[in-house]
């Protein structure tokens, strides 16, 4: 069983949803109106923060449950925790200053690029 790779999946989740729900607390804060995408600074960030989280999404799970099956429950676990701390460090970072995103932004990327890396690796040698 993965059960660890699922609580991974279900922490990844609620943090994006988490995410969401701060651009919906934004727009209201900031007054920028449905269905506008710009007007403030930080109405900007945190729709970037919850885009970006949605765009990285479909890398990081499947390479996430791929990696799971074929490498290990724990070891994906814990480079999806890596994934989500990264995540965090990029909210943080981006909702102060968009030049503050960086760090959390290559925590993120360099977990999900393991996670993909050892996913297709471990496919092909059991293919070969």
């Amino acid at each position: 069983m993965h059960h660890l790779t699922a609580l991974v999946t279900l922490l990844a989740i609620g943090f994006y949803l988490f995410a969401t729900i701060n651009v919906s607390r934004t727009r209201s804060r900031t007054g920028v109106k449905v269905p506008a995408t710009s007007g403030h600074p930080d109405f900007e960030r945190a729709f970037r923060i919850q885009a970006n989280t949605l765009e990285w999404m479909p890398v990081f799970l499947p390479s996430l449950w791929l990696f799971s099956i074929y490498i290990g429950d724990a070891i994906a676990a814990g480079i999806g925790a890596v994934w989500i701390i990264g995540r965090i460090v990029y909210f943080i970072g981006y909702s102060r200053a968009a030049a503050k995103r960086g760090p959390g932004f290559a925590i993120q990327a360099l977990a999900a690029i393991a996670l993909w890396v050892g996913a297709l690796g471990a496919v092909v040698l059991r293919l070969v």
